[in-house]
């Protein structure tokens, strides 16, 4: 995905950089849809490791003033496999939702490529938790919700007065607190993840 989004960035950047584009105005809406993909950073030493997990994406940005926007992500569930430390034996599996709510500057600019800096607060709720019934028998999983900053780097690319591609980068603090009870185990599970996205947007 990593490759994927440096070699959008600069065909379309080198293609588009001469086009002529509209500055963004207050009141604009911004919606932007595509794919995107969560990747963690697991910092849990030798407890477990968490897979990365793709899915589509969908994000709205309302203009207050013509460089601050504010927006909303959201996406249909991602899910990841659980395994151990080693990442060979799969322990569980869950989904979540990751909504993120942002406020983002926009760098003026006369040109059809558009960058931004974004910061902001995610909520991550964890369902639909499973653990391997032959490695864990009888045994049930659950994560706790968690609340953190995130914060982007992204640009609108013109393809036209009203389209745009998109390119994004995000990190978001997600920490769950994991149990096991009936094998009466508890652990923190810090995922962090970078989460890359790619998508068409639409200007209102």
């Amino acid at each position: 995905m990593t490759k994927i989004v440096k070699i959008a960035l600069v065909t379309a950047g080198l293609a588009l950089v001469s086009m002529p584009a509209a500055a963004y105005e207050k009141g604009d809406w911004l919606v932007r849809v595509g794919g995107g993909m969560v990747d963690p950073k697991s910092d849990n030493g030798d407890i477990v490791s968490v897979d990365s997990g793709s899915t589509l994406i969908f994000n709205g940005e309302y203009f207050v003033t013509p460089t601050l926007g504010f927006e909303v992500l959201a996406a249909l569930p991602f899910s990841h496999d659980i395994h151990d430390p080693t990442g060979v034996v799969k322990l569980a599996e869950t989904k979540h939702l990751p909504p993120v709510f942002s406020l983002n500057y926009h760098f003026p600019t006369d040109g059809g490529f558009k960058p931004y800096l974004g910061a902001g607060l995610n909520y991550t709720l964890f369902f639909d938790e499973k653990t391997e019934q032959t490695v864990l028998p009888d045994t049930t999983l659950s994560l706790d919700g968690s609340f953190g900053l995130a914060v982007q780097v992204g640009a609108d690319i013109d393809l036209s007065d009203t389209m745009f591609l998109n390119l994004a980068v995000r990190w978001a603090d997600i920490d769950t607190d994991a149990s096991i009870p009936e094998a009466d185990l508890a652990f923190d599970v810090e995922i962090d993840p970078v989460v890359y996205s790619l998508a068409l947007g639409w200007r209102f």
